[in-house]
């Protein structure tokens, strides 16, 4: 059984922006940047299911922060920093 891609094209794009936006690009990213990310919104980005971002999460690869009422959220520089190894 082949491991799931990590990139997904919504990741790609996101790496993409934050090298070399484009004129376009840069008035969406000010009004949709977010700093931090849920658990389910960085799966998302990344494509892979909820509990892998939770199993990175839980060894150490990724960090997260406790937010109100224990939420977690993925900082944006950290999906970036997975992206790039």
């Amino acid at each position: 059984m082949g491991a799931a891609p990590i990139c997904s094209k919504a990741t790609v794009v996101l790496l993409m922006e934050t090298v070399a936006p484009s004129p376009q690009s840069i008035s969406l990213a000010a009004e949709t940047e977010r700093l931090a990310y849920s658990v389910q919104e960085s799966a998302d980005l990344l494509g892979v299911d909820y509990f892998s971002v939770y199993r990175l999460i839980q060894r150490g690869k990724l960090r997260a922060c406790r937010a109100l009422r224990g939420k977690l959220l993925v900082p944006r520089s950290e999906l970036l920093r997975l992206l790039k190894c």
